[in-house]
């Protein structure tokens, strides 16, 4: 991709993303584009970054180390795991994000603090919730978002801001915005139960279910194909 074309891509994204806003009578600040730079150049990451844009989600670790460690001059940067974590690769997480989208164990979230240095603020975590209940998907299940959101909340190097998911596509915008009222449903009994906690994050919608995902009340939208083009595959 080009710079002339990244910046077209990037410039529709956020066109995009205000118009949902404007749709769903909400304020044009009320949710910020994450862009999923996964498979992509460190390069390009550079470039969007000179274009105003300061939130990248990763989803393969080493990849994205390898990409901090070439943009470290980037400063103001935000760096964003979404991907699936095995329990033996937390300390990289915790000492190289400022966000986690994906936690679905209690056994992660204790690594995830335990290892966060204390020079760091608390990692901002949301729970990834297996909304659609697919058998191939990651995530708990939304029964036992609660108990789960508890025992996080009262870990001291984390902050629990919300939930994450991946609905399984659908057709049609009342289609796809049925799981996603599930998870600010979700959301919503949380910030009750847990007062204290800083619950304020719907991570959810992509690039083929923005607008559905905006009128359900995301706060994170994770762009990856809309804004960078086809994921590489090699």
């Amino acid at each position: 991709m080009t710079d002339n074309a990244l910046s077209a891509s990037l410039t529709h994204a956020r066109e995009r993303l205000t118009h949902a806003l404007i749709d769903a009578q909400r304020p044009e600040n009320d949710a910020s584009l994450l862009a999923v730079s996964k498979t992509k150049p460190a390069a390009m990451i550079r470039q969007a970054w000179s274009l105003g844009q300061r939130e990248f989600g990763e989803n393969y670790l080493q990849e994205a180390l390898d990409k901090q460690a070439e943009l470290v001059d980037l400063d103001d940067i935000v760096w964003h795991f979404i991907g699936p974590l095995q329990s033996n690769k937390t300390r990289a997480v915790a000492e190289h994000f400022a966000w986690m989208h994906s936690v679905d164990r209690l056994k992660i979230a204790k690594r995830l603090s335990e290892q966060r240095p204390e020079h760091l603020p608390p990692l901002n975590v949301c729970i990834q919730v297996n909304i659609s209940r697919e058998e191939s998907k990651s995530g708990v299940m939304p029964d036992d978002v609660a108990p789960l959101a508890e025992a996080i909340a009262s870990l001291p190097n984390l902050a629990l801001r919300g939930l994450m998911a991946i609905p399984a596509p659908a057709e049609g915008l009342d289609a796809q915005r049925a799981p996603l009222a599930q998870l600010r449903e979700l959301l919503q009994a949380l910030q009750t139960s847990l007062p204290d906690a800083p619950l304020d994050t719907l991570s959810m919608g992509m690039t083929d279910d923005l607008e559905a995902a905006v009128l359900e009340g995301a706060t994170l939208v994770r762009l990856g194909t809309a804004i960078f083009g086809a994921r590489n595959t090699t």
